[in-house]
């Protein structure tokens, strides 16, 4: 079992930044790849970036790609967003997701995941 919390949301005027945290415990954490995916009211919960267990590799979403970045601290745990220049349309429920190793599956697919926390709302201002 791993458990996920996320922090770091919060209301922002639009071009502005925030970073986004989200802390896991439970299991080995570099024994999983982790993802952001966010859901607005009404809408899916759709892909926003990743990044594979060793930080080697990260993915991200064509709407977030050169404002957004993601990081990982497998020695705390802890895997990071960095949104810059947020728009309005960035405005959701962010949700952290864990990935375990080896599973089957597209890295930007949400039904792949196996663990999810409970959220942080970003609330963009135009």
């Amino acid at each position: 079992q791993v458990q996920l919390v996320e922090s770091g949301g919060g209301l922002v005027q639009a071009g502005d930044s925030l970073r986004l945290s989200c802390a896991a415990s439970g299991r080995t954490f570099s024994a999983y790849h982790m993802g952001w995916f966010r859901q607005a009211p009404g809408k899916e919960r759709d892909f926003v970036a990743a990044i594979t267990w060793s930080g080697g590799n990260t993915y991200f979403a064509d709407s977030v790609k050169g404002r957004f970045t993601i990081s990982r601290d497998n020695a705390k745990n802890t895997v990071y967003l960095q949104m810059n220049s947020l728009k309005a349309e960035d405005a959701a429920v962010y949700y952290c997701g864990a990935l375990r190793v080896g599973s089957p599956g597209r890295i930007d697919r949400k039904e792949v995941y196996s663990y999810w926390g409970q959220g942080t709302q970003v609330t963009v201002s135009s």
